[in-house]
């Protein structure tokens, strides 16, 4: 069996800029021939992700905010006007109010909390739900949670919750999904600057902590996480679903 996504159609919900680890995911898996949708959060944000998915050779740039009603219909609308079916879909988005985020877990508000599960959370099983149906021979859902939901770290506060919960949707989804050959995933990288990540208090401290303790004595980079990534939707991990996977270097090992 060769390696290689040649043929595969997928989408790629998160990019914001070079540095997402969504935008080293979508380079592997181009590299390895598939072809891309990619979406972009506003018009803001266009001018950064356009430039980007052009260089992939996206045929469909499409705007989709999760927040926004039916923008992220109207992308699944187009990708099956354009292709008919999906491949894989990778859900990068993750969002929490800065207030609630830089607080302690006990003292945000209810509205926080909950705006912070829809986007990180709630909107992968939108994307699940819409991608069912155009994944008929089967196909990969990704998505991104980090060891925060696992174990508690300091400083990412309401996130850990948030990703706590995203990870037990990956379990439920592979559940509902398996007999349809669907299957699920969360990449869970190590930490990682990226435009989300710098909403983190002392994030570079997390950054420079894991250099220095991490087995690998590193961080790792969006490409190494973008090629895990792209085998797992491909044909190659076809016996594997409902998965955690660790991209971290070895930091989830030391507890």
């Amino acid at each position: 069996m060769d390696f290689n996504l040649a043929g595969k159609k997928g989408l790629v919900i998160g990019i914001a800029n070079e540095h997402s680890i969504a935008h080293g995911c979508a380079k592997a898996m181009r590299a390895l021939g598939a072809e891309l949708a990619v979406t972009f959060l506003n018009e803001r944000a266009e001018a950064f992700v356009r430039p980007l998915a052009e260089q992939l050779g996206s045929p469909l740039i499409l705007p989709c905010d999760v927040e926004k009603p039916g923008e992220l219909e109207a992308v699944f609308d187009a990708v099956r006007a354009t292709w008919g079916h999906l491949d894989f879909a990778l859900h990068a988005v993750a969002s929490a109010p800065k207030d609630d985020l830089h607080g302690r877990v006990i003292d945000c508000s209810a509205a926080g909390f909950a705006r912070a599960m829809d986007v990180s959370c709630h909107s992968f099983i939108r994307m699940a739900k819409l991608s069912e149906p155009l994944m008929r021979q089967g196909g990969t859902l990704l998505t991104i949670s980090y060891y925060g939901g696992q174990k508690v770290v300091e400083h990412y506060n309401l996130m850990g919750p948030v990703k706590a919960a995203l990870e037990a949707v990956v379990r439920s989804l592979a559940t509902e999904l398996g007999p349809q050959g669907i299957r699920v995933h969360a990449l869970s990288p190590g930490p990682i600057l990226t435009r989300a990540a710098s909403g983190i208090e002392h994030f570079d401290d997390l950054l420079a902590q894991t250099a220095r303790t991490s087995p690998m004595q590193r961080t790792v980079t969006i490409d190494e996480v973008g090629a895990i990534a792209a085998g797992l939707v491909s044909d190659w991990a076809t016996g594997m679903t409902g998965n955690v996977v660790f991209v971290d270097g070895g930091c989830h090992v030391l507890g």
